[in-house]
């Protein structure tokens, strides 16, 4: 006989539910009553698991870069299966916009929700603050390596190029509520690619 399926533990009905109402509804607008409601634990449940309803909220984005960095590798090993080879800069660099858009039609193009998460956080120092700087490296680094595959120049500086067309793409697709926000940005990035690895192997070529 098959068994009953395990029901999560109170931690991760808690993480589940910061999930969805901090990312539909915003963080400070979710009281801890309704967290633990929506999750189905006792109250003291949150802070037997995580100590503080901040706590929690760095826990939750915590988990989300840590599956937006699987998400990508995994993007990475299809796109290397499918060719037969490693993928190339332009791939790697296109990777983040399709995430970007599956992302957005899924969220109901509700922006960023790393940067929704900082306007609610005005403290630098926070923790929130850290975390999220941190994501956005991992980004930039990703992207800077791609560009140095691809001969470019200035790796880092056209990945800090790309990265602000990827936020005007997703400031834009929330506004507009349509995904070609972000696929303009898309373009336009891999534009740059191009110009910065044509400039490379112009200035490279023989007199």
């Amino acid at each position: 006989m098959r068994g009953t399926p395990r029901r999560p533990v109170p931690a991760e009905r808690l993480l589940d539910a910061a999930a969805d109402l901090f990312d539909r509804d915003g963080i400070r607008a979710v009281g801890v009553d309704r967290l633990v409601a929506e999750a189905d634990v006792a109250r003291a449940s949150l802070y037997q698991n995580f100590g503080s309803k901040d706590a929690l909220v760095l826990a939750w984005l915590t988990r989300r870069d840590e599956l937006d960095r699987a998400a990508y590798d995994r993007a990475l090993r299809a796109a290397t299966r499918d060719a037969g080879s490693p993928a190339d800069p332009a791939t790697r660099i296109r990777t983040f916009f399709d995430l970007a858009a599956a992302s957005m039609r899924r969220r109901h193009f509700r922006g960023c929700l790393y940067v929704n998460a900082l306007t609610e956080f005005p403290d630098d120092d926070h923790s929130v603050h850290l975390l999220v700087a941190e994501h956005r490296k991992w980004m930039r680094d990703e992207i800077a390596d791609a560009a140095a595959m691809a001969g470019a120049a200035a790796p880092a500086a056209l990945a800090a190029s790309v990265q602000l067309l990827y936020d005007g793409g997703l400031v834009g697709a929330k506004t507009a509520h349509a995904e070609e926000p972000v696929r303009l940005a898309e373009r336009l990035a891999l534009d740059l690619l191009t110009t910065a690895t044509a400039r490379e192997a112009t200035s490279a070529a023989p007199a």
